[in-house]
């Protein structure tokens, strides 16, 4: 029987005049690797940030691995976090960062290794962060968010300045990843990525959600997701 890890139910932010998210209701059950789709403002980031307690909804019920969202802090520990800006303390090195990750999550810092490893970031490992390039603080945070071993993981844009090598190595690992149970929301730009990888997807324009489905539902619609992507949102205008 699925689990719900993610439930929400009318859910909305507003930023000024500027409505992000309206009445946005959606679940994800355990073990899905759950697409979120949608284009240059059309909520998707708004949401996660709502969903992992960095910013608070405005209206509407949102809960997180059973855990209500407005209590910001359980959230934060329990789920990992790629953000689509990322943000590192400056003046410490790629090794100093993930320990202090370790410390904070109360793991042991030998998880710090292993993913200075995986990422391929081990001839960096001395190199302040305020020195990284884009694609490698992606890949730092891409570690950080998956230190402490979470069930849940919210990727916003996670694969937007890492080279293709890389991105078939982390692509791998997220399978692998949801095949052992753990589940991941998804938001992403690239549309080939979200067909080859997700179970299930949800089409989002101007804060609204126009359709969701599995896969195969969403491909009754057109040849390729592409297709139907672009027909639901032209369609909204």
């Amino acid at each position: 029987m699925d689990t719900s890890v993610i439930e929400v139910q009318d859910l909305s932010k507003s930023y000024g005049p500027t409505r992000a998210v309206q009445n946005l209701t959606l679940a994800v059950n355990k073990g899905e690797f759950f697409g979120f789709l949608g284009p240059n403002g059309a909520g998707k980031t708004t949401t996660i940030k709502m969903l992992t307690g960095q910013v608070p909804p405005d209206s509407g019920e949102a809960r997180v691995l059973g855990i209500d969202v407005t209590h910001h802090i359980e959230v934060k520990k329990a789920v990992g976090i790629v953000p689509e800006v990322v943000l590192l303390p400056s003046f410490l090195t790629v090794t100093e960062y993930l320990e202090f990750v370790c410390g904070v999550r109360h793991v042991d810092e030998g998880q710090a290794a292993f993913w200075l490893d995986f990422v391929e970031l081990n001839e960096s490992e001395n190199v302040l962060c305020k020195d990284l390039s884009q694609g490698m603080k992606q890949k730092l945070s891409f570690a950080a968010a998956f230190i402490h071993k979470p069930s849940l993981v919210f990727l916003d844009e996670p694969f937007a300045d890492v080279d293709p090598l890389m991105q078939k190595k982390l692509r791998t690992f997220l399978n692998e990843y949801v095949t052992e149970g753990g589940t991941v929301f998804l938001s992403t730009h690239i549309l080939e990525m979200a067909e080859k990888l997700c179970s299930r997807i949800a089409v989002l324009s101007k804060g609204t959600v126009l359709k969701s489905g599995t896969l195969s539902e969403l491909l009754r619609e057109g040849p390729t997701l592409e297709d139907v992507f672009f027909t639901l949102v032209r369609t909204h205008g």
